[in-house]
């Protein structure tokens, strides 16, 4: 699955993929906390999504981890929403009682620089943490599904609107398969897109071929860089003092042969 990402480019440079696109609001970044950015914690990212209104492309925040838009009261789906961080990409169109059908058109785009994942290797107690990122996309971008919710503040009662989403993910490639090797979710890695096939994503209307063919896509190994790192979900500092995404070597794991 995805439940760990990281963005420290600058929003100018996500922008500039994307001429004339609209942002929603101020949004800053703090890229102590963007270089690992973890889904369990259901914080903000910034989204890239086409208005309903306006028909425009927009950037917003929004949290991560959908809220069905039928929900009423926010406590009582706290542990349903742990499962709504990622959407299988073979329930989108073929699941027609899934909430991923249900909003199969409020398609959107998470920028990332990368993403991190564990890897059990034989001989060592505690998982193998990596960071994986696109070759020639340095910047790229996931694409994923939004909800927008109305949910009562839990200070002032007043309805607020909620934006928020998910990421789609299929089953990995061979070198995922190798990296993503145990766990209930074994097997399953980000839906990776060329740029082209992104941008063809926020297409006003796609045709059931055309979201079929997106969903479907599989990128090849051969295009993807990886390296050990210190940790992931841990706050232990590294020895050496560098940033998290910065590759580590642990002695005894070799770099693994690709199938």
């Amino acid at each position: 699955m995805c439940y760990d990402i990281s963005l420290i480019t600058p929003l100018t440079a996500v922008a500039a993929n994307f001429p004339g696109i609209i942002m929603d609001e101020e949004i800053s970044m703090d890229t102590e906390k963007s270089i690992h950015l973890i889904g369990h914690s259901y914080g903000e990212h910034p989204i890239i999504f086409k208005n309903r209104e306006d028909l425009q492309l927009h950037c917003r925040l929004m949290e991560w981890g959908c809220i069905p838009f039928y929900i009423k009261d926010e406590g009582s789906f706290l542990k349903q929403r742990a499962f709504m961080l990622n959407a299988r990409s073979e329930r989108i169109l073929e699941d027609k009682n899934s909430y991923w059908h249900k909003i199969r058109n409020r398609r959107c785009l998470v920028p990332i620089d990368g993403f991190y994942e564990h890897r059990k290797v034989q001989g060592f107690k505690n998982k193998i943490p990596y960071y994986i990122t696109v070759k020639k996309q340095p910047l790229f971008f996931l694409p994923g599904l939004y909800s927008v919710v109305e949910l009562p503040d839990k200070q002032t009662g007043e309805l607020l609107r909620r934006f928020t989403f998910t990421i789609i993910t299929r089953a990995a490639n061979s070198l995922m398969q190798q990296i993503h090797n145990d766990g209930d979710n074994k097997g399953r890695m980000p839906l990776l897109l060329p740029f082209e096939k992104a941008k063809k994503w926020m297409e006003e209307e796609l045709t059931p071929e055309a979201y079929q063919e997106i969903i479907n896509f599989e990128m090849n190994q051969d295009e993807l860089n990886y390296n050990t790192v210190f940790s992931i979900r841990t706050n232990k500092l590294r020895p050496d003092g560098k940033r998290k995404n910065e590759p580590f070597q642990w002695e005894g794991v070799e770099k693994f042969p690709l199938n």
